[in-house]
């Protein structure tokens, strides 16, 4: 990216395209950056209420092709989320993408449209993606959670257990080159970490099990909240493009 076109994103940015224009209704909460004092403890995911025994065993899911997935994750009763759904949100974009994003999970309106990322979240995204040349079509994106936890309240480690066989198969059908993961709980997930998000970020990680690069980064919703962060994850979009593209193109295959 030359000079000029790097000065036109960052204005953008900057002033433009990053100003919160309303904060959103409900947003994740723990992507607060690490300060300069002592290590900020993470906040761990909540143990507490286990999913109730399912009424038939879960299909498998290894080896399915994308119809299949997706409607093996439509009818999905692993956990006690399914009860109070109004759909399940699988993911969009191109499913032969170089990047796939991953967030926590979805949201009231996520819930109501079946989509990932709608809203001013979803808005904020886009156009960080835009910022580094990217339509949203471009990209695969996805969540650890198909289903909305009440109250958008954090997922229960029990929910993540039972949705992360879908989202794996995700990854592997798509193969990504790079996983940009947004937010405390998702990077925690993918990562096997408790750290918290301000010491995930900024450096490349590779995916246990798949070999894939990934690098973390704050949340859209919480970029609304705190807009003063925006440059650090400005820093972590252009680490992001130098690993998903050593030819220097960024662009999706």
């Amino acid at each position: 990216m030359d000079a000029a076109r790097r000065r036109e994103v960052l204005q953008a940015l900057g002033i433009e395209l990053w100003v919160a224009r309303a904060a959103d209704l409900e947003t994740p909460a723990g992507d607060e950056p690490v300060s300069s004092g002592p290590a900020e403890s993470a906040v761990p995911v909540s143990p507490e209420a286990p999913a109730p025994v399912p009424e038939s065993p879960a299909a498998p899911v290894a080896g399915l092709d994308w119809p299949d997935l997706e409607s093996s994750v439509a009818g999905c009763r692993r956990c006690g989320l399914s009860e109070e759904r109004t759909q399940t949100v699988f993911g969009v974009g191109a499913r032969t993408a170089d990047w796939m994003i991953v967030g926590e999970a979805p949201g009231a309106e996520e819930d109501r449209q079946g989509e990932p990322f709608v809203g001013a979240a979803g808005q904020l995204l886009n156009q960080m993606l835009r910022a580094v040349g990217f339509r949203r079509e471009q990209v695969f994106i996805a969540n650890t959670l198909k289903c909305r936890p009440p109250g958008n309240r954090d997922p229960h480690a029990d929910e993540l257990a039972a949705c992360r066989p879908y989202l794996d198969r995700q990854i592997e059908l798509v193969r990504p080159r790079l996983l940009l993961v947004v937010g405390r709980i998702a990077a925690q997930a993918l990562l096997a970490s408790d750290l918290p998000i301000g010491r995930l970020r900024g450096r490349v990680h590779t995916l246990p099990g798949l070999g894939i690069p990934v690098v973390a980064t704050y949340h859209p919703a919480y970029l609304l909240r705190s807009p003063e962060q925006k440059r650090r994850a400005w820093h972590d979009l252009l680490l992001a493009c130098s690993v998903a593209a050593p030819e220097g193109d960024g662009g999706a295959r």
